[in-house]
């Protein structure tokens, strides 16, 4: 349990059975002969039966850990201390000690690991029906039975049992995928799940879903779960007890109450208060200065240290063990000399503590803020978007060109919209919503099917044609994007110079070399990459993730635009830079007077960015917006079904409510865009849907007593959707949403 061997006894989890099914003494997983330590000295029992959360920024040793829990580090990185299983029957072994066979059974047959990527898992030429037989056939077991047993698994998962295992990996959603591959890592019924980061790649909502689902698995197969991640509030909902990693150790570990509400390590308190919270004053929500260190250069005292608020002589010379902080049993340690002086000088943002900071959000919505400007606008907007649609038809094969006709994707479908001078935008859904070929669309980067979009009075594609006062190459340079992925964004065979110095060629072609890398030097150090000359003569790969992505918003810039599409443009860094990110970008809108539109499919990240920025939020569904407004009216009052299943999707830090709880969903699974649901889009998996739902099709309307707008019948009292009869699965109530959710 503790990071250092120095420490003496282990950590139980909270109301131990005192029947440790892990039992791990100074594991170290070191590379380069011993000479980098990425993993070290871990000392933990992880309980028969618990759901235990590790949480850590990205590089922090998590992912080793699970790794060396099923002695599988890559080469050529070497495992060493004891790492004993034991075994319900009573036998125990050690797994440093077994032969490559008797591993090999051991990692499918009693711990089954669950990895990130679940596309990356299957073999994209085998139907998932096949990975379940190959996997029973390799271990001896009986195929017939096997597959029975997965298709109970996957019913329990909410998916089709027939459907899925005929299916190709490909045919299936991201969150059908993930899914499926938790059930084939049970198909052996192991005793323990170690999963690596299992949701990272979906949104919210299906994140939120699947943790529920394990919630219900972990209780009826009894599993032991090892879940790790880098979202705290994500696992929260899910874990019995956390530990927080630091810089490849163990620097808190705790029952989960504990860890949220009564944290005693400066990295602890400070993640939480960095991390994006719906409820959490926006102006106590604060990144954690620096970085971590690098495997080559840990500090020689805590490994904290040069981050820390809190840090004395002692704390650079000595390095911290893991020791007890008011519990007996040891349920509760920390590797921190001033852990009770940490309580008192980090007071976290929500929660009773956070009851002492005042909002300093103004009184007036951000949707007013929004409407002043447009009413003060005396030209065009600055793009407008006009009964939109964006199709996609689907590729086919030889003959089902001659056979069938192609399906069509209606990825956006009919999408009016405005966006004024210095505006901000949130966009804001699940995945394969139409965020993405939305926002394309509005900066000329996808033609559309039908509908038009205009940039200052002026329609784009006629521009391009040939045809306007406005020329094309203008249009173009001043509608930029910011990835989401800034590693593939940038060139990695380039310099950090070189990729800068080609939008300063389009904007100032007359400019010199040394003018080009004055305005660069200039616009580094006010993004915060100082000193400037030394990372202009890096490689991407030499950057952290959030230096990359301060240099892709520094190419976006330097273009001079009057709009930025950020494409979960803050999903690839961690949670405790995505604040220091987005206030960047806001602070960079004032300086350089450039709109942005912000996808994402974080209501936490969306509110932030929306509040601060003076922005709406615009939620769509199945390539419709369904609801629109300030992003303080759509959490606090949400009108659209669909927002209130993202707003209970958004996990936060309240221990009151930290549990998933059931989906207030009669479908977890989103529609087929090739084939959508008639009238409302929404009405297969709304709670309170009506017939009136699967006849007419809601258009956006105001909102009569709140701003911005909604595409509900709900917001009409006289609709005939109050006389018609509730689908099957829906609530009768009137008031029937909040009940659903109860």
């Amino acid at each position: 349990m503790a990071t250092n061997s120095s420490s003496t006894g282990r950590v139980a989890s909270q109301g131990s059975t005192e029947d440790p099914i892990f039992e791990i003494e100074n594991a170290r997983v070191t590379y380069n002969d011993g000479k980098t330590c990425v993993l070290d000295d871990v000392t933990v029992d992880i309980d028969r039966h618990e759901v235990l959360g590790i949480v850590g920024e990205s590089g922090s040793g998590k992912s080793m850990f699970a790794s060396a829990l099923l002695d599988a580090i890559p080469d050529p990185g070497v495992l060493s201390g004891q790492i004993r299983y034991n075994r319900s029957d009573g036998s125990s072994v050690d797994l440093l000690e077994l032969s490559d066979e008797e591993l090999r059974r051991f990692r499918w047959e009693e711990v089954s690991m669950v990895f990130q990527g679940a596309m990356s898992s299957f073999n994209p030429t085998m139907k998932i029906g096949g990975h379940f037989r190959e996997t029973l056939t390799a271990h001896d077991k009986n195929v017939s039975e096997g597959l029975e047993f997965a298709r109970e698994l996957l019913e329990n998962l909410y998916l089709e049992p027939e459907r899925v295992l005929e299916a190709y990996p490909h045919e299936l959603s991201g969150g059908m995928q993930q899914r499926a591959l938790i059930a084939l890592s049970m198909v052996l019924d192991p005793e323990v799940l170690v999963m690596d980061e299992p949701t990272a790649a979906l949104d919210l909502l299906m994140q939120r879903s699947i943790l529920t689902l394990l919630n219900d698995l972990q209780s009826e197969y009894d599993l032991t779960i090892v879940f790790i991640t880098h979202d705290l509030p994500l696992v929260a909902s899910l874990a019995d007890r956390m530990a927080i990693i630091y810089a490849f150790q163990f620097a808190e570990i705790g029952p989960r109450d504990e860890i949220i509400g009564r944290s005693a390590h400066p990295y602890t308190r400070k993640l939480l208060n960095a991390t994006p919270n719906i409820d959490a004053p926006l102006e106590e929500m604060q990144p954690i200065e620096g970085e971590g260190p690098a495997p080559v250069s840990l500090p020689s005292g805590c490994r904290f240290e040069p981050r820390c608020p809190l840090a004395t002589e002692d704390c650079r010379s000595i390095d911290p063990p893991l020791t007890s902080i008011g519990h007996a049993d040891g349920t509760h340690r920390s590797a921190c000399h001033h852990w009770e002086t940490a309580r008192e000088e980090i007071p976290l943002n929500f929660g009773e503590t956070a009851s002492n900071f005042e909002d300093p959000v103004p009184t007036e919505t951000a949707g007013t803020a929004t409407e002043d400007r447009v009413s003060e606008s005396n030209g065009p907007a600055l793009l407008s978007l006009d009964d939109v649609e964006v199709h996609f038809t689907e590729e086919q094969g030889l003959f089902e060109r001659f056979s069938e006709e192609p399906n069509t994707v209606r990825a956006v479908d009919g999408v009016s919209l405005e966006i004024e001078e210095q505006d901000l935008i949130c966009l804001l859904g699940e995945s394969g919503c139409g965020k993405t070929t939305l926002g394309k669309t509005m900066i000329g980067l996808e033609r559309p099917t039908d509908g038009s979009i205009e940039y200052r009075g002026q329609d784009i594609w006629e521009a391009k044609a040939g045809d306007g006062e406005i020329p094309y190459d203008e249009i173009r340079s001043a509608l930029q994007i910011i990835h989401q992925d800034p590693g593939s964004a940038l060139n990695s065979n380039r310099r950090i110079v070189d990729i800068l110095s080609e939008p300063l060629r389009h904007t100032h072609p007359n400019s010199s070399t040394t003018e080009r890398r004055q305005r660069m030097h200039s616009l580094l150090e006010r993004i915060g990459m100082a000193p400037a000359d030394e990372f202009l003569d890096r490689y991407p790969h030499q950057l952290s993730g959030g230096e990359k992505q301060r240099v892709a918003l520094a190419r976006a810039l330097l273009m001079n635009p009057n709009a930025i599409l950020a494409d979960e443009a803050i999903s690839a860094v961690d949670v405790s830079l995505r604040i220091e990110i987005m206030d960047l970008m806001l602070e960079l809108q004032s300086e350089f007077e450039t709109s942005f539109l912000f996808i994402s499919h974080d209501l936490s990240n969306a509110r932030y960015f929306a509040e601060h920025g003076d922005g709406r939020i615009a939620v769509m569904y199945l390539g419709e917006i369904v609801e629109i407004g300030s992003a303080e009216r759509l959490i606090n009052d949400p009108r659209h079904p669909y927002t209130e299943v993202l707003r209970w999707a958004t996990p936060d830090l309240d221990l009151d409510s930290m549990e998933a709880g059931t989906p207030p969903l009669r479908e977890v699974d989103v529609p087929d865009p090739i084939d959508p649901p008639s009238g409302c889009r929404f009405h297969t998996r709304c709670p309170v849907a009506r017939q009136a739902c699967r006849e007419d099709h809601p258009e956006l309307r105001d909102i009569a007593d709140g701003d911005g707008k909604a595409a509900c019948f709900r917001e009409d009292p006289t609709h005939e959707y109050w006389d018609s009869e509730p689908l099957e699965g829906a609530t009768a109530e009137r008031d029937g949403l909040a009940e659903a959710e109860d």
